[in-house]
């Protein structure tokens, strides 16, 4: 294993820092999402927690620090982030006044720091990777290191399907996950005519395809020179990467408690609008969090 220096441990941890702030943010100051700790079962809470140590595992070993890494080190770096987004969360709701310890019970403190927690732990793990210049923490790692990864990534070849999966969940739950408890999705979808949904369905479609497909994004799917993409390329990267915001978008609308009381019909609608979003953070966000391709 790759020795640090104290500084490098710090500038790492400082930009974990960082970056599980600037991705949770509006899920700190969000009123609906503390509301969500009162109304949240144990059990659920438990696979909360279980979902987001598999979205760390999955980006960590994706797109890490360090693409040699090996299981050992991609477990203590996700289990340290998952510390770090604890810590950070109940830092800063009782800075902000959210917790107080006179006057809330150890309960409800630890439920509300959990449900806070999580997608700071996941803003924790891409910060850590992507707001740093981690090329020449690499290069000196593969100096000392011989050639042996886990993973065998191919630098020329596209990323696997599991691999474009888990990139897509961690990148739609950051974007989806800090609207998914507010009144407004609920809201639009209601108002919403089946044309709009169709409509809010397609656009999403198609901002993704472009995304992914023609507008030059950093690591997008590439082609041969002057060849457009074939119509099975982009069916297949696109039902993958739609079908990961969909299903994170409906996930989360589920946990914050938003299909309660309501039919399949009204579930899959909010989970259409709210799956706009998720699906560019899915595109989009894939890519820019994606430490192989810088």
């Amino acid at each position: 294993m790759h020795e640090k220096s104290i500084l490098q441990s710090l500038q790492e941890y400082g930009r974990g820092v960082i970056g599980g702030l600037l991705f949770s943010l509006p899920m700190l100051y969000t009123m609906e999402i503390w509301w969500a700790s009162f109304t949240v079962s144990p059990r659920l809470l438990l696979l909360y927690i279980l979902v987001t140590s598999v979205s760390l595992l999955g980006y960590n070993t994706y797109a890490g620090l360090r693409s040699s890494a090996s299981w050992k080190e991609i477990a203590v770096d996700s289990i340290e982030e998952m510390g770090l987004g604890l810590v950070l969360g109940f830092l800063f709701l009782w800075l902000l006044g959210v917790i107080q310890p006179t006057d809330m019970s150890l309960e409800r403190m630890v439920y509300m720091t959990v449900v806070e927690a999580m997608p700071i732990a996941i803003g924790v793990s891409i910060g850590t990777a992507q707001l740093g210049t981690s090329e020449k923490e690499d290069d000196e790692s593969e100096e000392k290191k011989p050639q042996e990864s886990i993973l065998a990534k191919q630098d020329a070849g596209p990323a696997s399907t599991l691999e474009q999966i888990m990139l897509a969940t961690c990148a739609s739950l950051i974007f989806g996950a800090s609207i998914a408890p507010t009144e407004e999705v609920m809201k639009i979808s209601a108002d919403a005519t089946p044309l709009q949904l169709l409509l809010v369905f397609l656009v999403s479609l198609a901002l993704s395809s472009a995304i992914l497909f023609y507008v030059g994004f950093r690591g997008s799917y590439e082609t041969p020179a002057n060849e457009a993409p074939t119509f099975l390329e982009v069916v297949y990267g696109l039902s993958i990467t739609y079908a990961a915001a969909f299903c994170t978008s409906a996930g989360a609308l589920w946990f914050f408690g938003r299909f309660e009381g309501v039919g399949l019909q009204a579930c899959i609608e909010a989970t259409v609008v709210l799956g706009l979003v998720s699906a560019l953070g899915a595109s989009a966000g894939r890519f820019l969090f994606d430490q192989e391709y810088k």
